[in-house]
């Protein structure tokens, strides 16, 4: 049974579609780990701010890269950024997903201020909840820019040509 599913997963990821799917998760996995390198960082260890700040600052910055990489290495786009049919939706879904993250941060601080718990638990249960908020939205996310990016490219090639070729002669 596991056998067949690591088939199954080996066989679409041989498939556009599928190699999307690996490199989006792939860049998810970069974005959540510089994310979570910041927050850990900014919180637990300098502790510049308290957890929602903190979970703001991280995964605002984490979201730089995750915008460059998704555009060019995931959906292989180049050039120029267009703002309002791709910089301003992948922010707004990404300050959602941040502002579900802040919630989680913020029941996490709630937590644990009523349990007491020391800073290296609050750090580790911060994380925790940041961690979490982004796995929740992260299929939805793929799938919206999946089919954002779909939509421009198909208005920059345009119409498929339905016309036959002349033949030369």
């Amino acid at each position: 049974m596991v056998r067949d599913a690591v088939i199954g997963l080996w066989k679409l990821a041989k498939t556009p579609e599928g190699l999307k799917l690996v490199r989006y998760t792939a860049v998810s996995a970069i974005s959540a780990l510089t994310s979570l390198i910041i927050l850990t960082l900014v919180f637990g260890v300098l502790q510049l701010w308290s957890e929602v700040p903190s979970v703001l600052f991280a995964n605002v910055l984490a979201g730089i890269p995750s915008y460059i990489l998704n555009r060019r290495w995931v959906w292989g786009k180049s050039g120029r950024s267009h703002i309002w049919r791709e910089v301003l939706p992948f922010w707004v879904m990404s300050l959602t997903g941040i502002g579900f993250a802040m919630f989680t941060a913020t029941m996490a601080r709630s937590f644990a201020q009523s349990h007491h718990l020391h800073h290296l638990t609050r750090t580790v249960l911060v994380v925790g909840a940041n961690v979490s908020a982004f796995a929740i939205v992260w299929l939805l996310k793929f799938i919206v820019l999946n089919r954002l990016f779909a939509q421009i490219a198909d208005a920059e090639v345009g119409p498929e040509d339905t016309r036959v070729p002349a033949l030369d002669g």
